[in-house]
């Protein structure tokens, strides 16, 4: 009996340790530039060259080969050691400056990973001026507003909030874990003059692989936006400084027609 019962701790000792297996983006296992070609990477997993800071103001932008979320001892907070590899972290303290593309893009289809801890804030901004919402959403009862994660940001015109289109769902997981977006970007449209004749439009936003944004009309820049005009063509950005946010496998495509799967 006493030899069954040392079998037993150790055998429960080993599941105890075993990592369970939380689907959080750690396999990559439905990543689409795992599944197809033609997927650039915008990260060389070396430092940030190819990206600049919004501002002049300090860069603290760095690399780190994984990203620490404390839940008890530091739940507000991201760690990461700095050192040449392909995730990215926005400063030791977690506010920093916006960060954008070198590069310009026009239609597009974006696949991005990102982590953030509790209570955190960031966005992603396709043009640089249309915020597709990076916030901690995890376990919350309201219903999901433009402010969630994965919300289509509203504009702010004259001190309100105008617009913005919130998620179907709330696909968030818990603070600390690895989350994704794949976004199907459409570039506003201008004719020969330079008149916009089109607004540009998220065709479709996959939040954790779940639909969450099905042909939302942006009539113009959302809040925060950089200060850049509407144009065919306009660099991505993350936000920086609002909230530790971790990034990595960025990967941009040739926007194609959307295949149900």
């Amino acid at each position: 009996m006493r030899l069954f019962y040392l079998f037993l701790i150790t055998a429960l000792s080993a599941v105890a340790q075993v990592r369970p297996e939380l689907n959080d983006g750690d396999a990559h296992g439905d990543a689409p530039y795992l599944l197809e070609d033609g997927w650039t990477p915008l990260l060389n997993g070396k430092d940030v060259s190819g990206w600049h800071g919004r501002t002049a103001a300090k860069n603290e932008w760095f690399t780190t080969r994984g990203v620490r979320w404390e839940r008890l001892l530091a739940p507000t907070r991201l760690f990461g050691i700095p050192e040449p590899a392909g995730t990215i972290l926005n400063g030791p303290n977690g506010r920093t400056v916006d960060l954008v593309t070198d590069q310009k893009f026009g239609d597009l289809e974006l696949y991005l990973e990102f982590m953030i801890p509790k209570g955190s804030n960031s966005g992603v901004y396709l043009h640089g001026l249309y915020e597709i919402q990076v916030f901690d959403s995890w376990g919350s009862s309201e219903p999901v507003t433009s402010s969630d994660c994965g919300g289509v940001y509203h504009r702010w015109i004259n001190n309100r909030g105008v617009g913005g289109s919130a998620p179907s769902r709330n696909a968030s997981r818990r603070p600390g874990e690895w989350q994704s977006f794949q976004i199907w970007f459409r570039a506003p449209r201008f004719d020969a003059s330079g008149r916009k004749t089109e607004n540009a439009r998220f065709i479709r936003v996959l939040h954790n692989g779940l639909s969450i944004q099905n042909n939302v009309e942006v009539d113009g820049p959302t809040r925060a936006a950089m200060d850049i005009p509407e144009a065919p063509m306009n660099p991505l950005m993350l936000q920086g400084d609002h909230g530790p946010v971790a990034y990595r496998n960025i990967y941009v495509h040739a926007l194609r027609p959307i295949v149900e799967r």
